[in-house]
């Protein structure tokens, strides 16, 4: 169908410029707002996207700067934040996301067609100038989505941060506990080592028969098989660390803390964990975004369900006669319409309403999942917390006593060298168990503030890449 108008050019200029007037633009630091707010309130850390030089300079001095001194847990948080390529990338996704909502926001393209038809008599020369109308009447809406999958960018790159920063110190606490365990393991085989020898010379004078030497012997190689193990424990936690910062060359030379932090005096208290960690959790933020996308999307799809392609624009078209040379000009719309005739567009709209329901469950289900986890987190700290202090304050004092008075005993010639070696093996076994505890309970202090706040999520979750799948129908410019 033809619609002739003279007026049609002019108002396909305004229209576009009213458009034009409500394209969104590059945010100045590329949407990492929301990152770098968070991860400086919640962990007191500097996040940033490298992306020019002198960022990426000033990013190498402070890892510099920090890998100078005997790294600490919240060091290697720092250096990681700054240093990990992978979370680069992640923010550079960010960046690609932000430019796909700036897309969304601008006006299709107008294509421009000419042809030129020769004849006997005249000759016709015919321009077209074609819009995608319908893309143009839903630029708003589609807009809106544009925007939503970008805030949900960024707070995906948001909670990869906060993967990595928790990564990392799980790194770290396990790192130093075992290098923490060599180092005590190392002493202990020495002075396991020497009792062995002194067994043999016992042997060989006739004071310990040969089963008492043989204890001592497999005493002292089991202490050095432990050793071994732990020593090569030590090294692939420190590996791990390493990846986690992502440190190569000269930087592997760093220094770490020769044990693990003391304790807090007291644990914390967290009556409110469940109402924390469905405000402040990652995830349901996440969730929340892809249902309003969802939302838009749906909408879309149920205004646009009868008309699956509509392209309208300006056509001109000018006739020279061959005999006079006078031009004739015609000008109108050229609109096309394809006819619904087998989809009336009801299965979309199932598939749209359908998919919106999927990610409303889901979100409902991470929700209860969140509130479980929290609860298991915090339990899991506190028995940490309560193991961990009961070494510290009840075994170990008592067994240093025990030990003390045993060692009194043994130069007062009042016990044998054998209730002073047993009482070895049973101090060993008790220092490497609170170590141990000590460990799981930072361990598990990470855990706890992971719960809550999330960063657990390596990539897009599922209901994102139904939002995905359910808005690969929606039209497109």
């Amino acid at each position: 169908m033809t619609f002739t108008s003279r007026r049609s050019g002019r108002w396909m200029v305004a229209g576009a410029a009213i458009l034009l007037s409500g394209c969104a633009s590059f945010s100045p630091d590329g949407g990492m707002g929301i990152v770098t707010a968070t991860v400086s309130r919640d962990l007191g850390k500097d996040a940033a996207a490298l992306r020019t030089p002198d960022e990426t300079s000033a990013a190498r001095s402070t890892v510099k700067r920090l890998l100078s001194k005997p790294l600490s847990a919240d060091a290697a948080v720092q250096i990681a934040l700054l240093n990990n390529r992978g979370l680069q990338a992640a923010y550079n996704e960010l960046t690609i996301e932000e430019a796909r909502a700036v897309e969304a926001s601008l006006p299709p393209n107008p294509a421009i067609s000419l042809s030129r038809i020769a004849g006997s008599v005249e000759v016709e020369v015919e321009r077209r100038i074609v819009a995608n109308v319908l893309a143009l009447a839903t630029l708003p809406v589609r807009s809106e989505i544009a925007a939503a999958r970008f805030r949900q960018a960024q707070t995906i790159a948001l909670s990869e941060t906060l993967r990595i920063a928790a990564d990392t110190r799980r790194a770290y606490y396990r790192a130093v506990s075992a290098s923490e365990l060599a180092s005590f393991l190392a002493q202990a085989q020495s002075g396991a080592e020497t009792a062995a020898k002194f067994a043999i010379r016992l042997g060989e004078t006739g004071g310990m028969n040969k089963l008492d030497q043989a204890r001592e012997q497999v005493f002292y190689a089991d202490l050095t098989a432990q050793l071994a193990v732990m020593r090569q424990r030590a090294a692939s936690e420190r590996e791990s660390l390493i990846r986690a910062m992502g440190l190569w060359g000269d930087d592997l030379a760093f220094k770490m803390a020769a044990a693990l932090p003391p304790l807090p005096s007291r644990p914390q208290s967290l009556p409110g964990i469940e109402t924390e960690a469905v405000r402040r959790h990652v995830d349901l933020q996440i969730g929340r975004l892809e249902l309003d996308a969802l939302a838009k999307s749906w909408g879309l799809t149920q205004a646009t369900r009868f008309i699956n392609v509509l392209d309208a624009g300006f056509a001109g078209k000018t006739t020279r006669e061959k005999a006079t040379g006078e031009k004739l000009r015609d000008r109108g719309f050229d609109v096309e319409l394809q006819i619904p005739v087998f989809d009336f567009g009801e299965v979309r709209v199932r598939e749209a309403e359908a998919t919106y329901m999927n990610a409303v469950n889901r979100l409902m289900e991470r929700a209860v999942n969140v509130r479980s986890e929290a609860r298991d987190a915090y339990r899991s700290y506190r028995s940490a917390y309560d193991i961990a202090i009961h070494y510290q304050r009840e075994v170990l004092p008592l067994r240093k006593i025990i030990s003390d008075e045993t060692l009194l005993r043994y130069n007062g010639m009042l016990i044998d060298v054998f209730a002073l070696l047993a009482e070895a093996r049973q101090r060993i076994a008790a220092t490497t168990a609170a170590i141990e505890a000590k460990r799981d309970f930072w361990l598990a202090t990470t855990n706890l503030n992971t719960a809550v706040m999330g960063g657990g999520v390596p990539g897009r979750s599922e209901t994102a890449r139904a939002m995905s799948g359910a808005s690969a129908e929606a039209p497109q410019h």
